[in-house]
């Protein structure tokens, strides 16, 4: 099933909800997602499911204030402090964006993790049980997880392969892209996603990673010439809520709500996996193969696709480097739980 038809059928199915939910008294929830009002995840996912259709299948008893990171002037890193003091009761970001908090979170999408987003949902799901026990120490939970596309590099110049990114400064969002970037031999340069744009403008960064659409939303193409389409992860986030404030709810909220965000997290993967390829055809002008994100016409971008060895060199950079390093950060607890949880799935062991 596309997005456009897993959207339709779950406005379908919340507008059944309705009865049930009408009883509960009017309550206004606020809501703040996504790093921009142009993202797919926005537009195509939380606007139509949480904005527009919690509203419809309560019928009218409550009301959802949503908006982007930047319409409320935020880079990310806040969000799960927001959450947790009250001020917000729904938040969004990628686990890596937040993990500065909780370092357990970037158990679930390490850098060169995931080659596929099948394995990266296998590993989310595995691990968000845990999560939420790291979480609710702090008032905080997770209500559901979704991918971004695959993240790659937008550069200002051509790049071959893993070797031409020596010595370059690359934007990063944070805990495990640090140790990749830096063991390739570049420069890990951390920015909030508002910020990149001006960055590669002005050549203060050479490269940045993110998703392929999410660059385009951005507009990143007119400031980068090439995409090098090696998926070093999928900046796998998640909602988050007050943990206080959800088990307050009353019964009848909690299961609308809880049925909701199952249909957002099914969406959301289902347009990860979407738009991957679709946002790189976007910025390269393929204008017949890009359904989701905008076309570029002027200018379009190159593209060039890694090598097997590349993917060799980013599976031996994870097992020397990245993983040591968040278990040096997150403690030895952590490299247990992460062979007990990840490794049967990544076939990739902490100690080797």
């Amino acid at each position: 099933m596309n997005v456009k038809s897993l959207i339709v059928a779950a406005g379908a199915a919340l507008a059944l909800a309705a009865p049930a939910a009408a009883q509960t008294a009017p309550r206004k929830i606020v809501i703040v997602s996504q790093p921009g009002p142009a993202f797919p995840q926005y537009v195509g996912v939380d606007i139509p499911l949480l904005r527009d259709g919690l509203p419809q299948a309560s019928g009218g008893k409550i009301t959802v204030e949503l908006a982007s990171w930047p319409e409320r002037g935020l880079n990310g890193p806040e969000i799960l402090r927001l959450v947790r003091s009250g001020v917000v009761d729904i938040g969004a970001a990628p686990l890596a964006t937040v993990s500065g908090d909780v370092p357990f979170l970037d158990m679930v999408d390490l850098a060169g993790l995931n080659p596929t987003i099948e394995q990266a949902r296998k590993v989310a799901e595995a691990v968000m049980p845990e999560a939420n026990k790291a979480l609710e120490r702090s008032n905080t939970r997770i209500v559901a997880m979704y991918p971004f596309p695959a993240q790659v590099l937008f550069c200002r110049n051509e790049v071959k392969n893993l070797d031409d990114l020596k010595g370059r400064k690359i934007r990063t969002f944070g805990g495990s892209s640090n140790d990749l970037i830096s063991a390739i031999g570049a420069q890990p340069v951390a920015l909030g996603f508002p910020e990149v744009y001006g960055a590669l403008e002005r050549g203060v960064v050479d490269c940045a990673i993110t998703g392929t659409s999410s660059g385009n939303g951005a507009r990143w193409y007119e400031v980068s010439r090439n995409m090098y389409a090696l998926p070093l992860g999928w900046a796998v986030a998640a909602y988050y809520v007050n943990a206080k404030w959800w088990n307050d709810l009353d019964r009848d909220t909690k299961a609308l709500l809880e049925k909701t965000m199952k249909q957002v997290g099914d969406a959301q993967w289902d347009l990860g996996e979407q738009a991957t390829e679709d946002g790189i055809a976007c910025n390269i002008g393929k204008k017949n193969e890009c359904r989701i994100s905008k076309v570029v016409t002027t200018n379009p971008m190159t593209v060039t696709r890694p090598s097997e060895a590349d993917q060799a060199t980013l599976r031996k950079h994870l097992q020397e480097t990245v993983l040591p390093a968040f278990v040096k950060r997150c403690g030895a607890s952590c490299g247990e739980q992460y062979n007990k949880l990840v490794a049967p799935i990544t076939g990739v062991r902490f100690g080797g």
